[in-house]
């Protein structure tokens, strides 16, 4: 995995990304996880994260929109109306992963707009906004809103956990080995991690690993093949992390898949 992939970045600008179709890794803030139907998510302003290439199936083709924030509060400002809009842009603090009947909606919208004039695009983002602001189908990708000077402060320590358990994910994770990379003792580990990202090493290990799960079960795998190849050595216990993290058990997500 080269670093330039791992690099976070981050801008003033508002940013909403539409994966048109396949599948990869969405890292936005201290989120990690896979996408397997295309993918739109809305990043706040200064929100680290990086591109939506890493692990790309199929032909990978994104709708990058940027919105500079002194356009957001002129409209804001300007516009009654723009409240449910204005409580979009706060929400966008802690990344927003659209699902369902209005990701497909929107994408469909984005793709029109390639092809209008500069006038049209700014009525349909408009538009675009107000939908995703109204919609009803979208999960928030991290607990507390993340800030650029904290992810920058621990850009580098951070990348070597996140790339660790990219590579490792499949097999038993030694947190000794992964305190070791981060410089500081096991404990020290724990708090730090739990700390930056508001989540525990665990609870971040398995998700990532549930959801490279959800991308194996579309395969002709047996779930206990699934369970092993991402880690798990005990099929009850991958099904109840499972369950946990999808809310159905992979049985149920392979059958409406």
């Amino acid at each position: 995995i080269s670093e330039f992939i791992w690099q976070y970045h981050y801008h003033p600008e508002y940013e909403l990304v539409c994966v048109v179709g396949g599948g990869g890794t969405r890292h936005v803030g201290n989120h990690l996880s896979m996408y397997d139907d295309g993918d739109l998510v809305l990043i706040g302003s200064n929100m680290p994260h990086s591109g939506f290439g890493l692990n790309a199936t199929e032909p990978h083709e994104e709708i990058v929109v940027q919105i500079k924030p002194e356009v957001v509060q002129q409209w804001i400002a300007d516009f009654p109306e723009m409240k449910e809009i204005a409580d979009l842009i706060v929400r966008s603090k802690h990344g927003l992963k659209f699902n369902g009947e209005v990701k497909s909606r929107i994408t469909a919208l984005l793709i029109d707009m390639k092809n209008m004039s500069p006038f049209e695009k700014h009525l349909s983002m408009l538009k675009v906004l107000h939908q995703l602001a109204l919609a009803e189908e979208y999960d928030v990708l991290n607990r507390q809103p993340i800030l650029a000077e904290m992810v920058n402060k621990h850009r580098n320590r951070l990348q070597k956990i996140f790339t660790y358990v990219e590579n490792y994910y499949d097999q038993d994770i030694d947190i000794q080995k992964v305190a070791d990379i981060a410089n500081i003792s096991v404990p020290s580990f724990c708090n730090y991690f739990k700390k930056t990202t508001h989540i525990t090493f665990t609870e971040f290990v398995n998700h990532y690993r549930i959801q490279k799960a959800c991308l194996l079960l579309q395969q002709d795998k047996t779930i206990a093949e699934v369970c092993f190849a991402c880690g798990f050595n005990n099929v009850t216990y991958f099904n109840k992390i499972f369950k946990k993290i999808i809310h159905k058990t992979p049985s149920e997500f392979r059958t409406e898949k």
